[in-house]
């Protein structure tokens, strides 16, 4: 229970601070995702006693089919899991009223972040049969992997629409800043604030910069030192580095490592 609360305590103080850019959209979205997605995957493998596979996927498709299954196995609870992220991820934000923009915001994303899962959900199936044969087809629910939630988050991350709040009758809703932008969908991260310049050290923003950035010289993705250092250009020293080498398996059963000098050159931003 104390690690829960501590969980819990990060976990909020981790979001806090956070401003309203693109950054906490995709934050707030990934971070509703996982507790969806821990929850469920615990009441699927048995680890929570207040839950456990869903039960209300049953029953044989229409035989018709030549793809006809019948449903079993455990298919994954994710209405549980979606169900307690609303009510341990939200419940800072409702507090709140959900009257602010930024508590609009954040509830918003909290919920494109579970629908990143519920919208991603896939069927597995087994067959059964003599030899290999495929007589008899069971099939569940599954998530997707989380890999695949944060790709998908991602994507919506980088097509992030910006948002204003207005008031609409007596309720307060968020509408594209820009109004020639097409409104966007519940599966879509908005955002309130244009993003800070991540490359320079600026406290205020919480920003640390990219000077000392230990960077990649030949690769040409964002850890790379061309894009990572913002052109300021890079520092190249030569350092030692020990490293486990040469291992060998003993019977029985440990793994034997000597120790390996090497010099390699370090990149850091300048």
């Amino acid at each position: 229970m104390s690690s829960w609360r501590s969980f819990t305590f990060c976990y909020y103080n981790s979001l806090f601070f956070i401003a309203g850019t693109r950054e906490a959209a995709f934050v707030y979205a990934i971070s509703s995702a996982g507790v969806a997605f821990a929850v469920t995957r615990a009441c699927s493998s048995g680890d929570l006693e207040k839950c456990g596979c869903d039960r209300t996927v049953h029953g044989v498709s229409p035989q018709d089919q030549p793809t006809g299954f019948q449903w079993s196995g455990c298919s994954d609870n994710i209405a549980y899991g979606v169900a307690f992220s609303q009510s341990f991820v939200d419940v800072r934000e409702r507090s709140k009223g959900a009257s602010s923009s930024r508590a609009l915001m954040n509830l918003h994303n909290n919920d494109a972040g579970r629908k990143a899962i519920l919208n991603n959900m896939r069927v597995e199936c087994k067959c059964h049969g003599v030899s290999g044969s495929c007589e008899v087809k069971t099939c569940w629910k599954a998530m997707p992997p989380f890999r695949k939630v944060g790709n998908v988050l991602k994507e919506k991350f980088d097509g992030a629409t910006e948002v204003e709040q207005k008031k609409i009758g007596t309720t307060k809703v968020l509408v594209p800043k820009n109004s020639q932008f097409k409104p966007h969908t519940d599966e879509d991260l908005v955002y309130l604030d244009s993003s800070p310049d991540f490359c320079d050290h600026d406290l205020k923003n919480g920003v640390l910069g990219t000077t000392g950035r230990q960077c990649n010289k030949t690769s040409k993705a964002i850890d790379g030192c061309e894009l990572m250092c913002c052109g300021r250009g890079f520092h190249t020293e030569e350092v030692e580095i020990t490293e486990r080498c040469s291992c060998k398996f003993h019977w029985c059963c440990f793994v034997k490592c000597k120790q390996c000098h090497k010099v390699v050159e370090m990149h850091t931003c300048r």
